[in-house]
């Protein structure tokens, strides 16, 4: 063994890299690890696990000249291969090796000489400058995690990584992953690392991003990439090893190592000689991969000015002067060949214009007119392709611009966007803020496409977003973002996710200004549900089809996520299901939760005059109870971007967390029932009322065409008039349902009958129907009055009958007005298709009848139509 590394700070004033968002940094410069993989060796006359101290330094040497950074060694080494690194420039990732291959968890005394070994391992390299990160482990195989239990893997790691921290605080610690465990849940490391052999460029791309969304918030390093050149030839390994970098450098990793540096390999007491994964042979002879990876590794991040769209970055700002110099300065920095910036300042108060001022962007003064038209102000004067969105309270990271361009140039995205994530040196208040529901996430349809991105991130070509129409003016404060990511999907436009194109976000630093952003977020939502109605539910809220990115989601204890393992264990690809709460547990998180309890304690209440009704008092507490239940598990498991804290702090912390979950759904709610989001809200917009029974429409064509086009037409009517309206699935009779309300709604059945000579006669029957709740509503209230009347429970019993009365109205009510809306949503379309076959010219004779009808896609997109 070599001499022992004292725990001291790093020597040279060098500090180590350390983990924040996606990358690795060195003080304030970003970290791009270009490394290689080294050993393991045949153990030499000291014991140790590599050559001997004069083949280590010219094995270095010809590292750093190739251009790599880094070294990955799989033992922990002696200090003189840590300082050789160190003269030669290169940092080194240290593994940690025990037995792994073994069921380290089946015995006390396995476990603790693993953690022996770990913590002598981490002692002897403690302090030293060469650092780049330590790996607590590599590769546990899958029948060993499966024996001992995923839940108990994951808590053996975890112990492992404090022991590393323990002896060397300052250092950053991973565990090296690999596909085939990468269910395993380790929030605790600092930096995401995984072995990934794929043979195809494509598939490593697609799984690169796979591996983006299960890193998060942290880096993600790729430590072992290669090709065996014995199988496959050199030629065939340099090409693949070049694009496999690329492939990681697209893909926004915080690095990648090359497996390996020579083909001499020692592994199990014996020379591995049926591989050669080596950039140089046994003897340190070049291979072409070698000159690959160095060309691959060198290449400069951008290519000269005028190969990448111009980019127009604009700020909307209205008494920003909090943030917004850094915003600014951080534009300043990015590493981009041609961008502009644009600052609208809309009607700001404060000292907005001096900051501005002091710094070399374009700035356009307005009134304050609200957000949106702010944006609007911003994309009409750009002069770029792309017009990139970035809020005043954030800072972009460097190559922000770089990875959105990269996005638009590898797809036919109309908008892309990437993560906001909240810095390290926030403050307590907003690092809980961090941790609580409600903030701007994105939501992924997959690993690399979106359903919504935030408007604090977020870039369109700027023809797209022109087609559009930009940014709604009615959105003031929040809620645009949401709208104009709709209404580019309605085009059938696509968004796309990059998960490098990092902004740093500030959360809202006091427990006042947290309610007030949460408010006018109920509000935006008031004017989203009424713009587009049917995105909403009954209950008022939008459904989401992909995975929705932001704070842990709690699970219903006991119905967390499970392993698909195969038969046997024997699946090569095992992979995790999220667990499934009930509808129960996950209505409990929402505003109108709060609106159910109200209503029970006022039943609760009632029980002091008719006893029977006390029995709502434990459904309160049932009630209460689950929110408490979410709110405290919520504040157990956050993790906060300034890293781990103790004692005190800690507990602090953890009663801000679940201080605000409780809040969070009262201000929404607040926000939403002062702008009209309310569950008793008509959702059926008509001319007239019409009594809610039956009505039959029978209408004849001399001239025919096909019943989807009626029905298109209807729903673009029901759908510019503002009523919530869907379309029946494959598995239903009826075609259009508008939503009168929660209680109501209507249904349409059609038939088309041929008469021959193009003549039809066309059926439609609107149905008025109750919904589930209105007839439990009344069954369950109509019950308790009838009881009450029997005890003699006169004012419980005028409660009841008024509660009874008032639903029964609103549920007639209801449903009379989607007839209404329905009917007239037909006998309109009809109508307009009649008009407009009249005024068309004759068809051809030579052309069949249905050949004379416009196909359906013709017509134009409902989005223009919300125009």
């Amino acid at each position: 063994m070599g001499p022992v590394c004292t725990g001291t700070p790093p020597a040279h004033g060098i500090p180590h890299p350390r983990a924040a968002g996606k990358f690795l940094f060195v003080g304030k410069h970003k970290l791009d690890v270009r490394g290689v993989t080294y050993g393991t060796f045949r153990p030499g006359p000291s014991d140790d696990a590599f050559p001997g101290p004069g083949m280590v330094a010219r094995d270095f040497a010809e590292m750093a000249r190739a251009g790599f950074n880094s070294v990955r060694v799989y033992t922990a080494p002696p200090q003189w291969l840590l300082d050789h690194a160190l003269e030669a420039g290169l940092r080194v990732m240290v593994g940690l090796p025990w037995e792994q291959h073994v069921a380290f968890l089946a015995d006390r005394r396995t476990r603790r000489g693993v953690e022996g070994r770990v913590r002598l391992g981490a002692s002897r390299c403690a302090g030293h400058p060469a650092l780049l990160a330590y790996a607590v482990g590599n590769e546990i195989p899958t029948g060993i995690v499966r024996w001992s239990g995923r839940r108990q893997v994951e808590a053996h790691l975890e112990n492992l990584c404090d022991i590393v921290k323990q002896e060397d605080p300052g250092v950053a610690v991973t565990y090296v992953n690999y596909p085939s465990t990468e269910y395993l849940d380790l929030p605790f490391l600092d930096v995401v690392a995984f072995n990934v052999f794929l043979e195809s460029t494509r598939e490593l791309t697609s799984y690169i991003a796979r591996l983006q969304n299960l890193a998060g918030d942290r880096p993600l390093l790729l430590t072992e990439l290669g090709m065996d050149s014995r199988r496959n030839g050199v030629e065939a390994q340099a090409r693949l090893v070049h694009d496999q970098i690329e492939a990681s450098r697209a893909g926004g990793c915080a690095g990648r190592f090359v497996f390996a540096w020579t083909d001499e390999w020692h592994r199990g007491g014996w020379d591995v000689l049926d591989w050669d994964f080596g950039l140089t042979t046994r003897d340190r002879e070049p291979k072409p991969a070698l000159e690959a990876a160095s060309r691959a590794m060198a290449r400069p991040p951008l290519p000269a000015r005028g190969e990448w769209p111009r980019i127009s970055v604009v700020v909307c700002v209205h008494n920003g002067e909090a943030w917004l110099e850094d915003c600014l300065q951080g534009l300043g920095r990015l590493n981009y060949p041609d961008y502009e910036v644009v600052v609208v300042d809309d009607g700001s108060t404060d000292s907005t214009r001096d900051i501005v001022a002091r710094h070399d962007v374009r700035v356009i003064h307005t009134k304050n007119r609200g957000l949106s038209r702010a944006r609007n102000t911003g994309a009409d004067a750009a002069d770029g392709q792309i017009v990139a969105y970035i809020d005043a309270d954030a800072w972009p990271d460097e190559d922000w611009l770089t990875h959105l361009a990269l996005a638009f140039a590898s797809s036919d995205f109309a908008a892309v966007g990437g993560p906001n994530i909240c810095p390290a040196d926030v403050g307590r208040v907003a690092a809980c803020v961090d941790n609580a529901p409600g903030g701007p996430v994105h939501v992924l349809r997959t690993d690399r496409e979106a359903e919504h991105l935030p408007g604090c991130n977020i870039a369109f070509r700027k023809s797209a977003l022109k087609a559009v129409g930009g940014f709604d003016p009615r959105f003031r404060v929040a809620g645009d973002d949401v709208d104009v990511c709709w209404r580019v999907q309605e085009y059938r436009w696509r968004l796309g996710f990059a998960p490098a194109a990092v902004v740093w976000h500030h959360p809202r630093a006091t427990v006042g200004g947290f309610w007030r952003q949460q408010r006018g977020y109920g509000a935006a939502e008031a004017l989203l549900e009424a713009k587009w109605p049917e995105k909403y539910n009954a209950a008022g809220h939008v459904t989401w089809g992909g995975r929705v990115y932001g704070p842990p989601t709690v699970v219903f204890p006991g119905r967390g996520s499970r392993v698909y393992q195969g038969t046997w264990g024997e699946a090569p690809f095992q992979h995790l299901e999220p667990g499934h709460s009930s509808p129960l547990w996950e209505t409990a998180s929402m505003p109108e939760w709060y609106l159910a309890l109200s209503v029970l304690t006022v039943l609760s209440v009632l029980g002091m005059w008719w006893s029977p009704l006390l029995a709502a008092l434990p459904l309160v507490i049932v009630g209460a109870g689950m929110t408490g239940v979410r709110a405290l598990r919520s504040g157990w498991r956050a993790r906060y971007a300034d890293g781990p804290v103790s004692g005190m702090e800690r507990w602090r912390r953890m009663g801000l967390v679940v201080l605000l979950h409780l809040m969070q759904p009262a201000a929404r709610l607040t926000g939403r029932l002062f702008t009209g989001l309310v569950p008793w809200r008509g959702r059926a917009r008509a001319r007239r009322f019409a009594l809610p029974w039956e009505r039959r429409l029978e209408m004849w064509r001399e001239e025919g065409w096909p019943v989807a086009r009626t029905l298109r037409r209807a729903e673009r009517h029901l759908e510019r008039g503002g009523s919530a309206v869907r379309r029946g699935s494959g598995y239903d009779a009826w075609d259009l349902r508008v939503e009168g309300g929660s209680l109501g709604f209507a249904r349409v059945h059609s038939c088309l009958e041929e008469h021959g000579h193009g003549k039809q006669l066309f059926r439609a029957t609107v149905k008025p129907r109750l919904s589930r709740l209105a007839w439990s509503g009344v069954v369950l209230t109509g019950s308790l009055m009838l009881w009450s009347s029997l005890d003699h429970a006169w004012m419980v019993t005028a409660v009841l009958a008024t509660a009874v009365l008032l639903m029964v109205a609103r549920a007639l009510w209801e449903c009379g007005s989607s007839v209404a809306a329905l009917t007239d949503a037909i006998l309109d379309a009809e109508a307009a298709l009649a008009a407009a076959r009249r005024a068309a010219p004759p068809a051809p004779a030579h052309r069949r009848a249905s050949e004379a009808v416009p196909p359906v896609q013709s017509d134009l997109p409902p989005a223009l139509a919300r125009r």
